[in-house]
């Protein structure tokens, strides 16, 4: 009689899947931003002022993903998507406000994310294979008030409806039986300034601010 192994081999799922030279697949997942201020001539801390506030609530994220080869290490994927957030702005209790109002603002933003990013991958083993990747993106944001020619003065805060940003990240692929599952986790940098100033120069809402990016992080759950 065959003496039976004592370790089981372990069965290689979806064994050809990197080879394809171009594959499709889509994720969804969760985000948190945030805003990074510069302000002018250090308004706040000169007069003994907090800085803004920016209270971040959870937002959700889907798309799609197209994934092209270059080689067994590379690969330049474009996942355009959808994402909705909220940031509340809490303001710090200058003079020129006259109500508890006028220190929050709600800044809702739905975006249309276009990232073109390079994965780079380690060696697979087994059926996991961790990665990193980064690149660039573009956000359209549908809730600017890019175009509204109401102000704070009317509770409405404008950014501009575009902006360009950087993005790193890493992730984990796992190779199941059907379709290969990536959890991944990414930083977005604006590198652009986002912020569109009331028309009042002296406005207690921008006033003081010279630049606005946005900062956000995102969990992705991906499906290939």
């Amino acid at each position: 009689m065959g003496q039976s192994p004592s370790v089981k081999e372990r069965i290689t799922n979806l064994p050809n899947f990197d080879e394809k030279p171009i594959h499709y697949g889509y994720y969804v997942g969760l985000n948190s931003y945030d805003f990074k201020f510069e302000y002018v001539d250090d308004y706040y801390r000169i007069n003994n002022y907090p800085d803004i506030q920016v209270n971040s609530t959870s937002g959700f994220n889907v798309g799609l993903i197209g994934d092209l080869r270059i080689n067994r290490f590379f690969n330049l994927r474009l996942e355009p998507g959808l994402l909705y957030t909220q940031r509340d702005l809490i303001y710090p209790e200058l003079p020129l406000f006259n109500s508890e109002n006028d220190l929050i603002r709600e800044v809702k933003s739905t975006y249309i994310h276009i990232p073109l990013l390079l994965k780079i991958s380690a060696k697979r083993i087994n059926n996991f294979k961790p990665y990193v990747t980064f690149g660039i993106s573009t956000d359209y944001n549908l809730s600017s008030n890019s175009k509204n020619t109401d102000d704070n003065s009317s509770n409405v805060f404008r950014t501009k409806s575009r902006s360009l940003n950087y993005e790193l990240g890493f992730g984990f692929d796992f190779y199941l039986y059907y379709f290969k599952f990536s959890p991944s986790i990414r930083g977005i940098f604006s590198i652009e300034n986002e912020l569109i100033s009331d028309y009042d120069k002296s406005s207690p809402w921008t006033g003081n601010i010279k630049k606005m990016y946005s900062r956000g992080v995102v969990i992705n759950f991906t499906f290939e």
